[in-house]
């Protein structure tokens, strides 16, 4: 891969060519983050699509599996376009290019939020059954996706992750947009993406099998990699 590297920002390769699935995405970015084996770092995904790509990345570097919850908020008009997003911690951020350029209401945020720290607090019942919050304080931390669009949903599982006060923050990623990588990159301690094509718009363009995760396959992760984990 062709690569270029700053001081916080990683990326592997500007080819437009697409993964096959997630599962060889996560294997791939395994790889280039095997440096942090030593470590004994938490990776976490962001569900559901990133709990397949953390998946991966744990199991390389024989890591601790969680989950953050963090979910967009949708746009009056456009669900597509993310004005923001929340945590499950109750972290707000919102996308001021988007504020700017649509009349949205207070009440709209409020109405959105509402709606989304339901389904979070939906997913928290059906998910942390199976496992239960990890502590950050002190660890490095790995966050992952399947990807990033607008970076509103990563922006809040970063803050999310933050207010735990690990000791050091890596977000890596399949693909992403640079621009959006390097303000994310002003927010962690390194940004590793293997991908940044220009004229990148959606996920979706970057695999060739991208079927919709299903929560059922998410549970199922974390339950066989908890026993992977108690295992050893």
């Amino acid at each position: 891969m062709e690569s270029q590297t700053d001081s916080k920002l990683r990326i592997l390769s500007r080819s437009d060519e697409p993964f096959l699935n997630r599962t060889i995405a996560g294997e791939l970015l395994a790889y280039e983050l095997s440096g942090y084996r030593s470590q004994k770092p938490v990776v976490v995904g962001i569900p559901r699509g990133g709990v397949i790509i953390a998946r991966e990345i744990a199991e390389e570097l024989h890591a601790q599996l969680d989950i953050v919850l963090a979910h967009k908020l949708r746009t009056p008009g456009d669900s597509e376009l993310a004005m923001g997003s929340v945590s499950e911690r109750g972290d707000l951020f919102l996308n001021q290019d988007i504020m700017r350029g649509a009349y949205i209401s207070d009440r709209d945020i409020e109405q959105e939020k509402t709606a989304q720290i339901a389904e979070i607090e939906r997913r928290v019942k059906l998910f942390r059954i199976i496992r239960p919050r990890i502590p950050l304080q002190g660890r490095t931390v790995i966050i992952t996706d399947d990807g990033i669009a607008t970076g509103a949903t990563t922006q809040a599982a970063i803050k999310a992750v933050q207010a735990e006060k690990p000791k050091k923050l890596i977000l890596a990623v399949p693909f992403g947009s640079e621009d959006i990588l390097r303000e994310l990159a002003m927010e962690v301690d390194e940004v590793v993406c293997l991908k940044s094509p220009p004229g990148l718009t959606a996920i979706g363009q970057i695999y060739v099998n991208f079927e919709a995760v299903t929560d059922e396959e998410v549970l199922e992760i974390l339950k066989n990699y908890r026993i992977k984990e108690d295992s050893r």
